[in-house]
């Protein structure tokens, strides 16, 4: 009997019968507040009517069209759409399927128009697990275990991850920049250098968000040196941070943009948008796929967009975010938990430590379990795992922020039933 292979690893027991909004139904009846929307993809919630309307459309017009091969509707749409959404100077669109691949897209460009081989990427980034994308992710080492050889020309920098140093986020950052200099001076000189590569929070590596003076210093840099700055926007961007996109928070602007997950609410689609100069320096045909651009994923792409600003979802993710992480705090502070609180909107990450302030994986394990059977569904992440990783859909409301804090609240007070010496650590 075939089955599913055993290396994946589920967060949660619950096979889902139905989903609506940021309701899941077992196929057992049991009801779970989603506060995942799978890693951060079902943006409108799950089902949206008008999404799901314009699927059903689509798919009954054309599935699959083959973008190298003819054009359609959708996918032209879709372009003009994004223009509308897309920082000025980046109109050159080339679609894909999934956040790896579009990464791996950027890469390619990157040496290609710069004739440069070397990239540098920051530690604890998540760029995906295609080759060329896992040799470029520092989450986690299990994404490159085993893996080896992996891609040559990657270097890694410092992330201004204050708490982990120690330090204040000037600390930290003025750290971050001076390692990068090092670096530039001691391993991959400027000439040989093609592009910094950065999420404007860190994903699968703890929710930490960068800031204004670290992102300003790589544009000063990549602009100084004549290489070029990739935002990795795949869990960033369409509203998840409060702002259309992550890096906007920050006053810098990127030579490349990337994004996938919430575009679509559900189905497989990314993009890689740049000028049309830098695009043109590809090669011509060095660029395509099966699947890239599908009929039906542009569709969905279109009526998410619509949605997005129809139900004003960004400034819903900014106002819920902001209500979220203040009870975050509250429950640590009640209960005594040593830790983290941070993110940006609806990307929250609280980080559980020990008293004397380790990284307590077990702690975060006991509350995500514990959680399920308070009816929320949380993930984990981190480098050793013990975030507490909150991504609710954009649409949620303040009720089911508040049911999802009730929940998290008793679950912590089951979990971690001695409390901590230390009071919670408060950033965002």
């Amino acid at each position: 009997m075939a089955r599913l292979s055993p290396v994946l690893k589920q967060a949660t027991p619950v096979t889902v019968s139905r989903a609506r909004g940021l309701e899941v139904f077992g196929e057992d009846g049991q009801r779970y507040l989603d506060f995942t929307a799978g890693i951060g993809v079902t943006s409108t919630g799950h089902c949206h009517p008008a999404v799901v309307s314009a699927i059903a459309e689509q798919a009954g017009k054309l599935i699959h069209g083959q973008y190298v091969t003819v054009r359609h509707r959708p996918l032209l749409d879709l372009c003009e759409r994004l223009g509308q959404v897309l920082p000025a100077h980046l109109q050159s669109l080339f679609f894909a399927n999934s956040g790896s691949e579009a990464m791996e897209s950027a890469l390619r460009l990157c040496r290609q128009a710069t004739g440069r081989a070397n990239v540098i990427v920051f530690h604890g980034g998540f760029h995906g697990r295609t080759v060329g994308a896992a040799s470029m992710t520092t989450s986690s080492p299990r994404f490159r275990t085993g893996y080896a050889p992996l891609m040559g020309g990657v270097n890694i920098a410092p992330f201004p991850a204050a708490y982990r140093y120690g330090w204040n986020e000037e600390e930290a950052t003025r750290f971050a920049l001076q390692e990068l200099d090092f670096l530039l001076a001691t391993v991959t000189a400027p000439e040989d250098t093609a592009a910094l590569i950065v999420e404007p929070v860190l994903g699968e590596g703890g929710f930490i968000p960068a800031n204004a003076a670290f992102l300003q210093g790589l544009r000063e840099r990549a602009d100084r040196h004549g290489f070029l700055l990739v935002m990795d926007e795949v869990q960033t961007g369409f509203g998840r941070t409060g702002r259309f996109w992550g890096h906007q928070h920050f006053g810098v602007e990127p030579d490349i943009l990337v994004a996938a997950k919430g575009m679509t609410s559900g189905l497989p689609l990314s993009v890689m948008a740049t000028s049309d100069k830098l695009m043109s320096a590809a090669p011509a045909g060095s660029q395509g796929g099966t699947y890239g651009g599908n009929a039906v994923a542009c569709a969905a792409a279109l009526a998410t967009l619509d949605v997005i600003e129809r139900e004003e979802l960004v400034a819903n993710a900014a106002l819920r975010g902001r209500a979220l992480a203040d009870g975050l705090r509250r429950i640590a502070a009640d209960n005594g938990i040593t830790g983290d609180v941070r993110g940006l909107g609806l990307m929250l990450g609280w980080e559980l430590s020990t008293a004397d302030g380790q990284p307590d994986a077990a702690a975060a394990l006991r509350v995500q379990q514990e959680a399920i059977g308070q009816g929320l569904l949380l993930q984990i992440g981190g480098p050793v795992r013990n975030v507490l990783r909150l991504l609710p859909a954009l649409t949620v409301n303040a009720d089911q922020v508040d049911e999802a804090l009730q929940a998290l609240g008793r679950a912590v007070a089951t979990a971690t039933p001695l409390p901590h010496a230390h009071r919670a650590k408060e950033r965002t």
